[in-house]
């Protein structure tokens, strides 16, 4: 049925990366998952109403408030298409993070409000009337588990596929829905064959718990994405990838990659290359490096040349003497950046340590033990560093 749809209602689907076609798939999306949750809504609702049911009830809110998400979705897709202007550089797609945002925050006071009406059912602030299920109130909650269940693998397909966070939190929710439903049909089961109205509002409990949980999950990853996450390492290694196959660059350091919504990355990094090389070639070499990137990556790309002596023996030798003393101290770190002033009575070494951010030592107190730790080696070298936290 997915595949289906998608073939109908996506034009040149196979090239989900795409900005047109990214937002027909999440217009799809967002349409399917409007006309589905309102039709379960009131379904659910119809038989909440008719049954007495809290717990049936606040599933057909909590489907009520996925269409309103889905409807969300819809809106923040055609704004995240829009292209670059003046006022935003780097385009609107990180839009779908906001609307990820007021998606948990709609799921959040549905569970909530559930908790409360639930609450005061089994506490005795409120009045609990007895459900009264019937069979066709149990087939149409039935038919619902297995709809939300559908709809849960469709925006999971589609979210993984065009790599959307708002879609994939709302096949998150309706997996969770599917759970949720299972346990309201089965304790409306229990109910008509045992007559102990109590489980309704403890199981309309269970669901708004549930519901709650779905919205803070999707509270978190909306909040990492916007306050800016460590980039995933197959886009780290994708681009090292393409810097290993360029003979002319020695290595690479200080690598930063900023997410700007869903495939829109901009990286930069510090390439190291022979100080003695001709400038106009290597020039090159980094031109064409940052061409590749963004042509197979995708990935707008800026390097900046870092010239390194590579055949000066004295300064080779400080070098291995601080990577052998740095990594003596803290294991895991790396070293770049190395300069050297070799003086008659004194010298200088210039360099930056990367070190993990697993190590809770300050930056004062690595400098302070790397630079004492180096003195001891060599009374004559003074240390300059800077720390870089990986």
């Amino acid at each position: 049925m997915t595949n289906l749809l998608i073939k109908l209602f996506v034009k040149d689907y196979n090239n989900p990366e795409r900005t047109d076609i990214r937002k027909r798939y999440g217009t799809l999306s967002s349409v399917v998952g409007i006309a589905l949750n309102i039709l379960l809504s009131a379904l659910k609702l119809a038989v909440g109403l008719l049954t007495a049911s809290v717990a049936i009830t606040a599933d057909a809110l909590n489907n009520l408030s996925d269409a309103g998400a889905s409807c969300i979705s819809l809106v923040s897709f055609k704004l995240s298409a829009k292209p670059a202007d003046r006022d935003h550089p780097f385009g609107h797609a990180r839009i779908e993070y906001i609307a990820s945002m007021i998606v948990s925050f709609i799921i959040l006071l549905v569970g909530f409000e559930t908790i409360i009406d639930a609450g005061k059912k089994i506490f005795g602030i409120s009045e609990a009337d007895n459900p009264d299920f019937s069979v066709i109130s149990l087939i149409i909650i039935g038919a619902s588990v297995l709809g939300k269940l559908w709809l849960g693998l469709f925006y999971k397909k589609i979210g993984n596929k065009i790599n959307s966070s708002v879609i994939k939190a709302s096949g998150t929710d309706s997996l969770m829905d599917a759970v949720s439903t299972t346990a309201v049909l089965v304790s409306s089961i229990v109910i008509k064959l045992t007559d102990i109205a109590i489980i309704d509002s403890i199981v309309g409990l269970g669901v708004a718990v549930l519901i709650i949980v779905a919205g803070v999950r999707i509270l978190n990853e909306t909040k990492n994405a916007l306050l800016g996450e460590a980039p995933v390492a197959e886009t780290v290694d994708s681009i090292k990838a393409i810097v290993a196959e360029e003979p002319l660059v020695l290595g690479i350091h200080d690598m930063i990659v900023h997410n700007y919504g869903p495939n829109r990355f901009i990286t930069s990094f510090h390439a190291e290359v022979d100080g003695k090389g001709d400038i106009y070639i290597l020039h090159d070499a980094i031109d064409n490096l940052e061409k590749r990137i963004g042509e197979e990556l995708n990935i707008q790309c800026t390097v900046h040349l870092d010239p390194i002596a590579t055949d000066d023996e004295a300064i080779n030798e400080l070098r291995d003497l601080v990577c052998s003393v740095a990594s003596e101290c803290y294991s895991g770190i790396g070293i770049h950046d190395f300069r050297a002033v070799i003086g008659h009575t004194h010298t200088n070494v210039i360099f930056d340590v990367e070190v993990p951010f697993e190590i809770k030592d300050s930056h004062n107190e690595i400098i302070d033990k790397i630079s004492n730790a180096i003195k001891d080696r060599r009374a004559d070298v003074f240390c300059v560093i800077t720390v870089d936290r990986v």
